[in-house]
């Protein structure tokens, strides 16, 4: 049975900007093939069990000719696979996306086409630079700044002066002097307002702007590479005034968030929103105890317990797994009251439709033992890690609380990007790394070795009991004034 390409443009890098249809398109395939413009954190959307096939090409580079891409993705379909062809920006403007849709018409395959937003578009407008304005440009001209291998570049200049719009070069970068050039001598002022944009939408974008006849000595000077956008127009001239992107308080900081995959997306979301480039190393995993048949043994006597502690996400979807797989509901908890650690966990739980009925004021397990400990006057059950910390059981233990301590997940260290992360590390590649438990810093130092220098960048700790497993290995840190994500993410913006 012949399966179906999906050819769906990523957007120009920031993964906000794939639109809801390319992500739905994304999550759904069973082969992806990419190119060299996707951002990483778009491909960190991929599916782990889908498998990549890295076709990316470079100007003047071409590992994986467009005869074999075209290929690729004809033999993928013909084997019946789900596949997503991923490209940068949109694949009909510049993207040879109407080429390679023509090769599976032609072979009768299954295809569908999902926009993406384009460069000339999104980086302008992150620069500050609408592409369009009643007072300087009523029309919008896309244009390629890349020719064949050999071949001259063939632009009509003199049509495009003519028509007194807003132009964007895409691919122009090698050709900016000719395209400078060629725009002069069909007559366009030297002094007009021109830009580029370098890495547009993601976190280590430039802009560089000058007047037209100045751009290649600027841009030359600031060092601007591909991928880049160049910008001719009035429009131009409101970038000052109009840049909102490169203000954004974390724009320029490196941020390395350690928190397992599943849960990393607010705190990640929550610092690119402000700007910093986010990157996902999730340096522990849980892995449910399964079986578990000490949480099965406490499930079938529940109404035994005045209360079900939880201490984490993972507890609570290990709990919540169990009961369902003994063929029982939330009706099994009767009148036990629920505790957990603090917001996040509480959260999981709402999931269930459940609301927790005590949250310590500082999320931590000490704090958490001690609320415990004054409030119950029965038995206590505690759902979580095989390494949690002792100091909550220690304080129902010195209370003469009567609890089942289960251990229901374990963490795993492990992360096949180590010697990645190292190589990172070592060039001093980020400014902050964030860590939300003391597990994750174990984790991150088991990824790193603990031989690492850890001198070059400061540790952002959710809590005390974190902070104080980071001083272990001498890592400097800050410890947020409460342990919530929205606190950490505050330690960041401190000056």
């Amino acid at each position: 049975m012949s399966g179906k390409v999906t050819l769906v443009g990523a957007g120009p890098g920031d993964p906000e900007l794939l639109t809801v249809k390319g992500l739905r398109a994304l999550e759904g395939a069973e082969v992806v093939v990419y190119d060299r413009l996707v951002s990483p954190a778009v491909l960190a959307l991929i599916p782990p069990a889908a498998r990549r096939i890295d076709v990316g090409k470079e100007a003047s580079r071409h590992p994986v000719p467009q005869d074999r891409i075209n290929q690729i993705l004809l033999e993928e379909a013909q084997a019946g696979h789900n596949v997503v062809r991923l490209k940068g920006g949109d694949p009909f403007v510049f993207g040879r996306g109407g080429e390679e849709l023509q090769v599976l018409a032609l072979a009768g395959v299954d295809f569908a086409e999902v926009p993406g937003i384009t460069s000339a578009i999104a980086a302008a407008a992150y620069g500050g630079i609408p592409v369009t304005h009643r007072d300087c440009a009523s029309s919008l001209h896309i244009i390629t700044g890349h020719a064949k291998e050999g071949a001259e570049l063939r632009i009509d200049f003199e049509a495009l002066v003519r028509a007194r719009g807003t132009l964007v070069f895409l691919m122009g970068v090698t050709a900016l002097p000719v395209i400078v050039k060629g725009l002069l001598e069909a007559g366009m002022a030297p002094d007009t307002p021109a830009a580029m944009v370098e890495r547009g939408t993601l976190p280590g974008q430039r802009r560089c702007g000058a007047p037209l006849a100045a751009l290649p000595d600027r841009a030359a000077e600031m060092g601007i590479h591909s991928p880049a956008i160049i910008i001719v127009g009035g429009v131009c001239a409101l970038a000052e005034e109009l840049c909102w992107f490169q203000r954004l308080p974390l724009y320029g900081k490196r941020i390395l968030v350690t928190r397992p995959g599943d849960r990393a997306g607010t705190l990640s979301e929550k610092l690119r929103d402000l700007g910093a480039d986010v990157v996902e190393f999730p340096c522990i995993r849980t892995e449910a105890v399964s079986p578990c048949p000490a949480m099965e043994a406490a499930l079938e006597r529940l109404p035994e317990y005045e209360w079900l502690g939880f201490t984490s996400a993972a507890g609570v979807e290990a709990f919540w797994n169990c009961l369902r797989d003994m063929g029982k509901d939330a009706r099994a908890l009767g009148n036990v009251k629920l505790a957990v650690i603090g917001a996040s966990t509480g959260r999981a739980l709402e999931a269930h439709g459940l609301t927790a009925d005590l949250v310590p004021e500082v999320y931590d397990a000490p704090h958490m033992g001690e609320a415990l400990a004054n409030a119950a006057a029965g038995r206590v059950l505690l759902l979580r890690a095989e390494e949690g910390s002792s100091a909550l059981t220690d304080a129902l233990a010195a209370a003469g609380v009567a609890f089942d301590d289960i251990a229901v997940y374990r963490t795993i260290y492990d992360n096949p990007r180590s010697a990645e992360l190292r190589e990172e590390l070592e060039a001093g590649g980020f400014d902050f790394v964030t860590f939300t438990s003391a597990s994750t810093v174990k984790g991150f130092v088991s990824a790193v070795g603990g031989d690492a220098d850890f001198s070059r960048f400061t540790g952002l700790c959710i809590g005390k009991q974190t902070a104080g497993e980071a001083e272990k290995h001498h890592i400097s840190v800050k410890t947020a004034a409460k342990a919530a994500i929205d606190a950490l993410v505050e330690l960041a913006l401190e000056k």
